[in-house]
């Protein structure tokens, strides 16, 4: 782990705002900041008041991504945190069963920052997901439209493609958000210790080909609570995600979770918000990785990619190495 967390990249970013060379057009959902998105953010019932989003905003969110189940918890949350800084990316079960209600009621709303359809899809659900696209579309062509997709650590056959890139390859062009956002959690804890994930850097890789093609920015993530059979988190996990994220063109960082998502299945635990509602040292790693970022921002914000590339004797599988300084310097 100590020998991966100095792997170098080189970064030559220009700032030039991304081609749309698909239908669908990239908005920063945040003018003017660089987006950083909670998910399963504050939580839907008592805890959705304005001190709550306020104690967000103070860690560096701008984006809160809670689970709602109805439109009417929405409504709370939207007035809730009013004055704070912090948009909501809507996700309720109303919003795929009554489409044009749920986008006209909120869509002049200051507070809305994009509609969230659904997570980590495989190819077989893109027909459905560019008709509940369109449906959005139909009711507001302001905002984003936003789902998440899975990571390169699943298998080829489950995606529906023959390898991982078509499977990106094809979501941008099928379901067309003018994004393309998805998760990989890359440090590990198993008997023999930490671990980085080897196919974390390709996964980068791939997501940014497709991206450069489609001129659909990226989205990406950092893991904030811990879950089996992935370890608390560090700060140097955290920096190593989210700057490697940056280096390969992120224009959102995304962090999994801000509250602990509570259930028995995964084990959840150790999130910047515990579930009883506390903050834990957590909260300070990311306060202060997202106070970085965003003075960073007028570097990152809307940058393209030039180049990429590694050093060391040995780099990250499907990666290339540094041969060569790019031409700026």
């Amino acid at each position: 782990m100590t020998r991966l967390l100095h792997i170098f990249l080189t970064l030559t970013a220009a700032l030039l705002s991304l081609p749309a060379a698909h239908g669908r057009a990239y908005k920063n959902p945040t003018p003017g900041r660089f987006p950083i998105l909670a998910w399963y953010s504050i939580r839907p019932d008592s805890a959705v008041t304005h001190a709550r989003y306020q104690e967000m905003a103070a860690c560096g969110f701008n984006i809160s991504f809670s689970h709602f189940s109805t439109a009417d918890e929405v409504a709370k949350a939207l007035e809730a945190c009013q004055g704070t800084g912090v948009t909501q990316m809507v996700m309720t079960a109303d919003l795929e069963k009554n489409t044009a209600d749920v986008v006209n009621r909120f869509k002049h709303h200051p507070m809305v920052s994009g509609w969230f359809l659904r997570d980590e899809p495989t190819t077989h659900g893109f027909a459905d997901l560019r008709a509940f696209r369109d449906r959005v579309l139909a009711a507001d062509t302001t905002h984003l439209v936003y789902l998440n997709l899975l990571p390169n650590y699943v298998n080829p056959k489950a995606l529906g493609t023959k390898d991982y890139r078509e499977y990106v390859q094809r979501f941008a062009d099928e379901v067309d958000l003018g994004l393309i956002s998805y998760d990989h959690y890359p440090v590990v804890e198993d008997a023999n210790g930490l671990h980085l994930r080897d196919r974390f850097y390709e996964n980068l890789e791939d997501v940014l080909a497709v991206s450069r093609q489609t001129g659909q920015p990226m989205w990406a993530f950092c893991l904030s609570t811990a879950h089996d059979p992935y370890p608390v988190a560090t700060r140097e996990a955290l920096r190593l995600e989210a700057f490697s994220n940056l280096a390969y063109g992120a224009q959102c960082i995304q962090y999994f979770t801000y509250w602990n998502p509570g259930g028995t299945t995964w084990n959840f635990h150790t999130a910047p918000i515990s579930m009883d509602g506390h903050r834990t040292h957590v909260y300070y790693l990311v306060k202060d990785l997202n106070q970085e970022i965003q003075h960073l921002a007028r570097i990152f914000l809307s940058a393209q990619v030039v180049s990429v590339a590694h050093t060391g004797p040995s780099i990250p599988k499907g990666t290339k190495p540094l041969t060569a300084l790019p031409a700026p310097f």
